[in-house]
């Protein structure tokens, strides 16, 4: 019988030219994220099903891969609900166990509390390019932080993270959740409405104006209404980074004031930053962020050439209280992984070197001779010499290798064998 070695669809084996190129941006990013303080924590991959399923993950939710309960008889009564069958479920994102680690643990944390997430998460939709089932979230957050410096500083050491693996070309594109809800309620959409306002807008880029108009309108939202909310959001596109906080409060009756000035706060913050180093960024009032549990700001890191974006957050200040019982204020962003490993073409040199023994090299003069250069911090494998060098050679080149020692007999039994030669010039 034919065994299938694939993995699951929507879930890849990584070989070690790509573990080498994920280990290097990791290494980049965290460098940069430890240096502004955060602290990397671990969660389990499993949750409690009825946390991952509380409303606050979208449409996310329903690509939640859930785990049977123990014990369960081969068979079940039929028309059992399945809600009866399942108490666990895969994270599909590491916010939602965020929540619950902080309330277990909050009194053995700082206040702020810096966090620092790497892990993987899954989702059960359709694998495509960038899109995978299974893939890896690198997550900051500030927990305890109720000013816009949580905000401007988690988008400083994205940016900044970003920059330290080659992608210095991002644009920031920044919105605010009360905003958006301002906008609705001025447009006279009714709050029951207003969860399928913001899916359709999230749309945009997708399907456009005309299409989220007819959208809009083809649901439960009266088409003056969308009408007026596009409008709205459409009048405040182009204003200039100086003067948010004027032309949103202008363009939209009942805004908080307090809105427009944390959105003037944030900008001054990006536009202090941009003087220092390059930094894009614009005001985006189209941008929705597609989870429920999102409160105030939200933003997301864009590159030219790629359909989406390479990270995305914003201020969740509701969601820690929904387990603890009291409101804690909270802002992440959440690097997608995955997108920025395949954006990386060049992939970093392995930088070992290959001893090359030829058979009549005794074993423990071999390992004598790799040992000497690990000593001297060389990342160093033994191999067997066998078939034309040159053909070898290559071989090793493409495995990563970067130099060789050509180990002879005679090289052994001397105190200098021969040296290192680079590879690609034997």
């Amino acid at each position: 019988m034919k065994t299938d070695n694939s993995p699951a669809r929507g879930m890849r084996d990584l070989l070690p030219a790509d573990t080498a190129t994920r280990d290097h941006v990791l290494s980049a990013i965290t460098g940069v994220y430890s240096q502004y303080g955060y602290q990397r924590i671990e969660t389990p991959a499993l949750e409690n099903i009825d946390r991952l399923q509380s409303g606050q993950g979208a449409d996310n939710e329903k690509l939640i891969y859930q785990v049977l309960k123990r014990g369960l008889a081969a068979e079940v009564e039929a028309g059992t609900p399945l809600r009866d069958l399942v108490d666990l479920g895969l994270r599909y994102d590491l916010t939602v166990p965020l929540t619950r680690f902080y309330g277990a643990n909050q009194a053995r944390l700082p206040a702020p509390f810096r966090s620092l997430q790497v892990g993987p998460v899954w989702r059960a939709e359709r694998p495509q390019k960038g899109r995978y089932r299974q893939f890896y979230q690198c997550d900051i957050d500030i927990i305890g932080e109720t000013t816009v410096l949580a905000e401007a500083e988690l988008i400083e050491a994205t940016t900044e993270a970003l920059a330290a693996v080659g992608l210095a070309d991002v644009t920031v594109r920044l919105s605010d959740r009360r905003f958006l809800t301002a906008v609705a309620e001025a447009a006279r959409i009714p709050a029951p409405g207003q969860a399928a306002f913001f899916i359709t807008l999230d749309k945009l880029d997708k399907i456009g104006w005309d299409g989220v108009r007819a959208e809009l309108a083809g649901g439960a939202i009266a088409p003056e209404a969308a009408m007026a909310a596009t409008d709205l959001i459409a009048a405040v596109r182009d204003i200039p980074a100086g003067k948010i906080a004027d032309g949103v409060a202008d363009a939209v009756p009942g805004l908080p004031d307090d809105v427009a000035a944390d959105l003037a706060a944030t900008a001054a913050c990006l536009e202090r930053l941009a003087a220092t180093r390059h930094l894009a960024w614009e005001f985006d009032p189209t941008l929705v962020r597609g989870m429920g549990y999102y409160t105030g700001q939200v933003f997301e890191l864009v590159t030219p050439g790629f359909g989406g974006s390479v990270a995305g957050g914003g201020r969740y200040d509701k969601l820690i209280g929904r387990w603890l019982g009291r409101d804690v204020a909270a802002c992440g962003f959440s690097i997608g992984f995955e997108r920025i490993t395949d954006l990386i073409a060049a992939r970093p040199p392995r930088d070992a070197v290959a001893v090359l023994a030829e058979p009549d090299v005794a074993p423990a003069d071999a390992l004598a001779v790799a040992r000497g250069l690990r000593a001297e911090g060389q990342v160093t494998e033994v191999i067997r010499r066998s078939g034309k060098l040159a053909a070898q050679l290559t071989r090793l080149e493409g495995a990563g290798f970067t130099a060789y020692l050509h180990l002879r007999a005679d090289d052994a039994t001397t105190a200098q064998p021969r040296a290192l030669r680079p590879l690609g010039r034997s």
